[in-house]
């Protein structure tokens, strides 16, 4: 599926479209001026608490010089879906927590997040971004990567650029996995982890959507295929808690909702008048926040 078609998967009467972005993304005078207000550390330590170790003073540096493009590459080189980290992250606990503004107080801390999306949103949505690396000579193998959310798509990109041809399999015709279908439309919408995809595939990277691994190809098949595989599968159906009444008409996981308000054609908002939230991790907060959104007035 190309991605004009794939984008058509995406339905366009969908609750998720109520929900306007909770951090916009910076103009151009924005990204700069926040830039110029980042003290460069020699020893950052947001880099410290950054899980992929992207050079961040740096970065930001290219973005105060206005090279975007720069700044973009810095960025991916240390994590490929570095566009979606900067919309999800909880850059709250992790780099922007530990910025050295955090100490002071007097100044907010530098709005690292914000700023890394600024960059690699501009430069996903110019095009051209897989231009950005040299890409190795072929090497001769063939990898297939089962699934097509994060972890899928960053070890096939990651391949490509190593001159492996990787092949995506996706049982959905909507590739993207978790970052499509169970981020908080507030923190990003379905498009937004296309965009991602987008720019995974033009690395090179094919992509197999309407796929089931067992009922359309067997792991035998894979096996013979490809010299490995890759199980990016991802984590899988909402944990059940055991009890009675759990499977009612008026009880559903958190991440079975946050699909069907980000996915599901015609879906209407609740009429309850009173909701409750089982479990207070960032996925159960996230369903907190829609529903209250949605007009449900007492949510607990």
């Amino acid at each position: 599926m190309n991605p004009t078609e794939m984008r058509s998967a995406v339905p366009a009467n969908r609750l998720e479209l109520r929900f306007a972005d909770a951090k916009p993304t910076y103009a151009p005078g924005e990204a700069v001026a926040e830039a110029n207000r980042c003290l460069y550390c020699h020893d950052a330590p947001c880099v410290t608490a950054c899980p992929t170790g992207i050079d961040i003073p740096g970065f930001i540096r290219k973005i105060a010089t206005e090279n975007v493009r720069g700044s973009a590459k810095r960025i991916l080189a240390a994590n490929l879906l570095g566009y979606s980290c900067a919309r999800v992250c909880p850059v709250e606990v992790l780099c922007v927590g530990a910025c050295v503004y955090n100490g002071w107080h007097r100044y907010p801390p530098i709005q690292i997040g914000r700023l890394q999306r600024y960059a690699v949103e501009t430069v996903l949505e110019a095009g051209g971004a897989a231009t950005l690396f040299e890409k190795a000579k072929p090497a001769g193998k063939r990898v297939a990567c089962v699934g097509a959310g994060p972890a899928s798509l960053a070890a096939a990109g990651y391949l490509a650029l190593e001159g492996v041809d990787a092949t995506l399999f996706e049982k959905r015709k909507l590739a993207g996995g978790l970052n499509a279908t169970g981020v908080a439309p507030y923190k990003m919408h379905a498009e937004g982890a296309l965009l991602e995809v987008d720019f995974v595939r033009s690395l090179g990277v094919a992509l197999r959507d309407g796929v089931e691994i067992g009922p359309d190809v067997t792991g035998g098949q894979l096996l013979a295929e490809f010299d490995a595989v890759f199980i990016g599968v991802g984590l899988g159906a909402d944990s059940k808690l055991g009890i009675p009444g759990e499977d009612g008409p008026d009880v559903t996981g958190a991440t079975a909702w946050i699909e069907r308000v980000k996915l599901e054609p015609d879906f209407r908002p609740p009429t309850a008048s009173r909701a409750v939230v089982v479990g207070g991790g960032n996925t159960a907060i996230d369903a907190a926040r829609e529903l209250k959104r949605l007009g449900v007035p007492d949510v607990a």
